[in-house]
């Protein structure tokens, strides 16, 4: 099987929201790369849209980010693969991404495993 991604895979667990149409949704963030996350969410989307959401960070401030639905599972949630990162997001991304490998599994905020590839 063809695996797309090039970024290595953390399995997270991250409060985010989102905005869909007229309505904010919100998501559980389960898996985050440098290059897209996937958001664990009812809300519906179509594959190629842009969506914006934004995930609580540790210390309690907010990333913004936008990425664009790459795959969705009605119901369940979706992946999308981030549209122009600023300097000042992708070092939170980065600074993000630092935080939960370090806290491990077992961490109550954020919690984070290597996803095998």
């Amino acid at each position: 099987m063809d695996d797309r991604r090039s970024k290595p895979r953390l399995s997270v667990h991250l409060d985010a929201v989102w905005d869909g149409g007229e309505e904010r949704h919100t998501a559980l963030i389960t898996d985050l790369s440098e290059g897209g996350c996937y958001l664990d969410t009812v809300g519906e989307v179509m594959a190629g849209e842009i969506v914006a959401f934004r995930v609580l960070l540790p210390d309690g401030d907010w990333l913004y980010l936008e990425g664009e639905v790459r795959h969705h599972r009605h119901g369940m949630g979706f992946g999308v693969r981030f549209v122009d990162l600023n300097e000042e997001q992708t070092e939170n991304l980065l600074r993000l991404l630092k935080i939960a490998k370090e806290a491990g599994p077992g961490a109550p905020a954020i919690s984070a495993d290597l996803v095998e590839e």
